[in-house]
């Protein structure tokens, strides 16, 4: 085939621009254009998902697109006009100036993006729109990666001259000159006349005059205000000059001096510095921070009381940062870091590491977290943080949702790095246990470990774990021990899925019955075929066929054993037929039914619009096949759907017995009102009398190919079809109707429809424990996980089992809420009973060290996540260090509560803290004097 240039062209005996598989060329050579030459400033354009998915479809690149090869693409209706309406929340601004978009909009959710030049060609083809251009930017500063920024910087601009406002949208890389640019056209000033503040929170923090500086860099936030002066040329300062390099210190207000801060952003401490918590700990005579800086907000808090710096400092929302704060408020309350931090760190500042930020993250985050334990303050703007944060770790940029957990993993690890007591890390190279103790090789490994992480993270939050894997094949044992930082522990909903099939006869024994099952979620078709098989009861004499169901045709059979379940989504309509075990050694015959009239002539229909129903199959005995051997198969599998009106008992009896199979019958029939009747009394009025007295009427079928367009018409004679194709198509006109209940075949239930198992997904609660041991439980790799055995010299699909070695003293549990793959995102609201208090986990550790810890462990703080997917909402609840009171942290807002309220099925990452043995007290009889309770 000729691929068409990008301009597109008429096709021959078409209306349209290109037909489908022609537009699907052209958009995929300027999306792969665009693409190998992406660079900063290049235009993309937001569109409806719904839409794309729709043109997807209808060209053949959504899921059916890797069958367009074989042919069987099923032609959908062309997509109207591209319609971005619910993406933008009020058409054209107050302004004119452009269009909003919804907040909390997500890209695979709600939109997708394409380039320019793909959307100039969709535009071409479909017209619509409105039109929403964002344009690419580079963000990173180890690794420059390249984002379409969908949501830009959203400004609100005060005119101190009047107190009028206005909105100013500009990229958040676009610098504080352009930013002067852009209001003074707006307002038609001279550039020199204009002063703008950062105007956060209405409070005049500073002047915005570094004009190589990034907005985002200055760190202004999405939807803060910033303040627009207009002073006379003998009233402004001559310095002031986008061209100069005057004196800044006249713009800029002073702050209070800083000389005994260190470089950490706190005071040198003396030896003699104390170990407890709270107010007492910010008062000593060598240790004084400002109570108010650029990122300070109100010192009185909403009700007018003061905070006596306890660390019940509520944070400000800058954008979809509820994520961080939940994050940052869970670490700032983990007692071993805040003493860490309220400490001189200085000198553990690793700024060599090239795995590090050169401290820089360190610095940001203990200057937070002194401001959060300084006294007199009610919430602060973490802006400081923020802008270190996008810039080390682009993919928190922006202001988009994100996940909690991986913010928390990002943090940890990266102060680890910034406070690497390690400068210089030797190489080791990784060994084999070569049959030595577990105990002997997991010292050398953690030994090895510490010679390259030393770190107050490594400290106290990591812990180390065993790790055997089994070769399938030759049995080889593979041991590691390895580190972890946190335990992310699978719910029983997260390795699991349930899953509705439709079950069908082969041989007219039954009626179709859906039946909904459980299998491993990463399992495959041997596991749902296992399932189905206890459930419905299957014979040693049958086997299960799946098969998926499109548009009343079979789309594909099923019949790879494993192949992966992912390949089926949740919205799909499989089906099961019941046929013989030695099925793959006879003729198949599929059932194909279509909505017809008798009397009209085949040339007066459209075949593929008439499809209708469930195919059926099941197997002939026999290689020559006539078309009695045709009708009397099809005649056995409707038989299941006879209306027990249409025959009397005598003729049903007569059908199922020349058929060989069939439903047992009643000699019992019930008339329309419901009273017992002779079958002599039944009306036939809708039948041929010669018919019913020979049994059943003949069929209307005929042979046809997999898109249900017959070819030759099959009569109940001897004559044998020689290439016979297995297909058959059966036309259902009033008198079928009347015969046979059709409803069984319509209607088939998808996969897994979320309310109709609403109830039987929330499942009793499920406790800690049972997520723990799920996490420790023995279990296959992966497809894509293969583990390279190096005796078979081969990757095999080794069984893996992890077991708990050392524990840290801040252990760490994350709760895999969210799912994603291929084809399933999925959250989980299940609610898991975890304990506050003595959660024991001595029968969990293999490892009995010498100089025990206590492995019983208090919970001091949970980061919480409200909603679903596409958004929702993240809080958290911390307990007072040294205090038997908790709080919830809801970004600026903070609240007592009760301990009876914090366990909620919200709960995505708990804190917990080793409890320390009692000097008296022995292993034995803490463990006894802890049970675990939930």
């Amino acid at each position: 085939m000729t691929i068409p240039n990008s301009e597109g062209f008429l096709s021959a005996g078409s209306c349209l621009p290109c037909t489908p598989e022609e537009e699907k060329e052209i958009i995929l050579e300027l999306t792969r254009a665009a693409e190998a030459n992406q660079k900063e400033g290049d235009l993309y354009y937001v569109v409806s998902l719904r839409w794309w998915r729709d043109w997807q479809e209808y060209v053949g690149l959504d899921r059916f697109s890797e069958h367009s090869s074989q042919g069987n693409l099923i032609t959908l209706p062309r997509p109207g006009k591209i319609d971005n309406s619910k993406l933008v929340l009020n058409g054209i601004d107050a302004e004119g100036i452009e269009l909003d978009l919804q907040r909390n909009l997500q890209e695979g959710e709600d939109y997708t993006l394409v380039p320019h030049e793909v959307w100039k060609k969709l535009l071409e083809w479909y017209k619509g729109g409105p039109e929403l251009p964002r344009k690419v930017i580079s963000e990173g500063i180890n690794v420059k990666e390249f984002r379409v920024e969908v949501y830009p910087l959203c400004l609100k601009l005060i005119d101190a001259r009047d107190n009028t406002q206005r909105t100013i949208r500009i990229s958040r890389k676009a610098t504080v000159s352009e930013l002067y640019k852009t209001v003074c056209t707006l307002l038609e000033l001279e550039q020199s006349k204009a002063c703008i503040w950062d105007y956060y929170e209405k409070s005049k923090n500073h002047i915005l005059n570094n004009f190589d500086q990034t907005l985002e860099e200055a760190q202004l936030q999405m939807d803060q205000e910033i303040l627009l002066e207009v002073q006379p040329d003998e009233l402004w300062p001559s310095s002031f000059d986008t061209n100069t390099t005057g004196n800044e210190l006249a713009l800029v207000p002073l702050e209070p001096s800083r000389s005994s801060i260190t470089i950490a952003g706190g005071p040198t401490i003396s030896n003699g510095y104390s170990t407890g918590f709270g107010t007492h700990l910010l008062q000593g005579n060598n240790f004084s921070l400002p109570l108010r800086d650029a990122e300070d907000g109100d010192d009185i808090l909403n009700n007018g009381a003061k905070v006596d710096g306890r660390g019940l400092t509520g944070l400000h929302n800058l954008g979809n940062t509820c994520f961080m704060n939940s994050a940052i408020q869970c670490l700032v309350h983990t007692a071993p870091l805040v003493e860490y931090f309220l400490k001189d760190y200085s000198e553990e500042i690793n700024k060599e590491n090239p795995l590090g930020m050169q401290g820089e993250l360190a610095i940001a985050f203990g200057e937070l977290l002194r401001k959060l334990w300084s006294s007199g303050r009610t919430s602060i703007a973490p802006r400081a943080f923020k802008a270190k944060l996008a810039r080390f770790a682009p993919q928190f940029s922006g202001y988009n949702q994100h996940d909690s957990q991986e913010l928390l993993a990002f943090l940890l690890d990266g102060l680890h790095e910034d406070l690497n007591r390690v400068i210089n890390k030797p190489y080791i190279e990784a060994k084999d246990a070569d049959g030595r103790p577990d105990d002997e090789f997991a010292d050398e490994c953690w030994k090895n470990h510490k010679a390259r992480n030393d770190s107050v993270i490594v400290d106290f939050c990591q812990g180390q774990y065993k790790s055997t894997l089994v070769c399938p094949d030759c049995s080889k044992v593979s041991v590691t021990f390895d580190p972890f930082m946190y335990l992310s522990l699978p719910l029983p909903s997260t390795v699991t899925r349930m899953m509705t099939v439709t079950v069908f006869s082969g041989d007219g024994n039954a009626l179709p019955m859906p039946f909904t099952v459980t299998v491993p979620k990463h399992g495959c078709c041997k596991d749902l075929s296992r399932a189905l098989s206890t459930s419905c009861c299957l014979k040693s004499s049958e086997a299960l066929l799946l098969a998926e169901v499109y548009d009343h045709r079979i789309y594909r059979y099923l019949e790879n054993p494993f192949e992966s379940l992912s390949s089926i989504k949740d919205e799909e309509h499989i089906v099961a037929y019941r046929v013989p075990t030695n099925h793959d050694k006879l003729p198949r015959l599929e059932i194909m039914h279509r909505r017809t009239d008798r009397f009209l002539s085949e040339p007066q229909f459209n075949v593929h619009r008439k499809l209708m129903g469930t195919p059926l199959v099941t197997y002939l005995a026999k290689d020559s096949i006539t078309g009695a051997d045709i009708h009397a198969a099809v005649s056995t599998v409707l038989a299941p759907l006879l209306r027990e009106k249409t025959f009397p008992p005598t003729n049903r009896a007569k059908i199922s017995k020349e058929n060989g199979c069939g439903p047992s019958l009643d000699a019992i029939v019930l008339t329309e009102n419901g009273s017992c009747s002779s079958a002599e009394d039944l009306s036939t009025s809708n039948m041929e009398s010669e018919e019913i007295a020979n049994g059943l009427p003949s069929l209307q079928l005929a042979l046809t190919d997999e898109k249900g367009a017959s070819r030759i018409s099959i009569f109940t004679d001897s004559s044998i079809f020689p290439g016979f194709c297995g297909r058959v198509l059966m036309d259902w006109s009033d008198r079928e109707h009347e015969l046979y209940d059709f409803s069984f075949l319509e209607d088939l239930p998808e996969v897994f429809k979320s309310g109709f198992m609403l109830k039987k997904t929330r499942q009793e609660a499920v406790t800690l424990f049972s997520c723990l041991e799920t996490f420790l439980k023995e279990e296959p790799l992966g497809p894509d996980d293969m583990w390279y055995c190096p005796s078979c010299k081969e990757h095999r699909q080794a069984t893996k089992k992890l077991d708990l070695w050392r524990l840290p003293e801040i252990l760490v549990v994350h709760l895999k809420r969210f799912s994603y793959s291929r084809f399933l995102k999925n959250k989980l609201d299940t609610f898991v009973n975890f304990p506050v208090h003595n959660l024991d986990l001595s029968k969990y550790v293999k490892h009995r060290e010498v100089a025990p810890h206590s492995y019983v462990y208090n919970l001091y703080a949970i980061s919480n996540h409200y909603g679903g997917l596409g958004g929702g909402h993240y809080t958290a609840y911390a307990k007072l260090i040294d205090e038997d009171s908790w709080f919830h942290f809801d970004d600026s807002h903070v609240s007592p509560a009760n301990e009876d309220e914090i366990k909620t099925s919200a709960a995505y990452l708990l804190f917990y803290r080793r409890v320390e043995v009692d000097s008296k007290m022995s292993m034995e009889e803490t463990s006894s004097s802890n049970s675990p309770s939930c």
